[in-house]
């Protein structure tokens, strides 16, 4: 499997129906756009960066358990999941999706791991590529040279839609909504090239204790084959 599908099967696994909610955002911007000076939607566009960087800037760690739900272009589910997610910045994550079907991705800070214990076979991939492809891991890092990759709309102060600067990007847009007037993520919402939609919902969010150290650091199982991409 190349880069590019097994990166999108990564955001479906890390990665009330929302497809409404991410057209309905984008379909305001773009009429915003016709009616509003490019000067004054390009203040708008950077004011809505700047905002969301100082909301995630203020997150250096967290963990939450998710459930998942995917969605095909058509609006069919595909997929219904659940599990555990734990970041830490600078750029580590450990995401373990239980239910149905068993996988773990690692970050540790060089490397991305994806096991797969059905197969056996754990991938490991460049950080730095996978950062500049994935745009969920914009939570992990507050670096602005990544940020120049992404541009932000907003609609409130709650909700941020980023959508990637590369038109051959798989993952089009990340959505991220936040509790009331906090800096407590709520849900977020992937839409990739395929129209596939991906909404995770966290629940039991602790941004208080720090992750366990060892929950980013992957040892390759014994028996378990190498799929070396980095």
């Amino acid at each position: 499997m190349n880069f590019s599908l097994k990166k999108t099967a990564i955001i479906s696994l890390c990665t009330v129906v929302l497809t409404a909610n991410v057209c309905t955002s984008a379909y305001a911007l773009q009429t915003n756009q016709t009616s509003e000076p490019s000067s004054l939607i390009s203040k708008n566009l950077t004011n809505a960066k700047s905002a969301l960087m100082a909301k995630l800037a203020r997150i250096q760690h967290f963990s939450a358990d998710f459930s998942q739900q995917v969605l095909d272009a058509d609006g069919n589910e595909l997929l219904n999941a659940s599990g555990t997610l734990a970041v830490k910045k600078p750029n580590l994550v450990h995401w373990n999706t239980a239910e149905p079907d068993e996988s773990l991705i690692v970050s540790d800070g060089q490397t991305l791991w994806y096991f797969n214990p059905f197969i056996e076979q754990v991938s490991a991939f460049l950080l730095d590529k996978a950062l500049m492809n994935t745009p969920i891991l914009l939570l992990t890092s507050s670096d602005p040279e990544l940020w120049q990759h992404y541009s932000v709309s907003s609609m409130s102060d709650n909700n941020f839609l980023i959508h990637t600067n590369d038109n051959n990007s798989q993952v089009k847009t990340l959505e991220l909504r936040f509790k009331d007037h906090t800096d407590r993520l709520d849900s977020f919402t992937i839409l990739d090239a395929t129209g596939q939609l991906s909404t995770f919902k966290l629940s039991k969010l602790d941004q208080n204790v720090t992750p366990d150290t060892t929950l980013f650091k992957f040892i390759i199982p014994e028996g378990v084959e190498l799929d070396d991409q980095r």
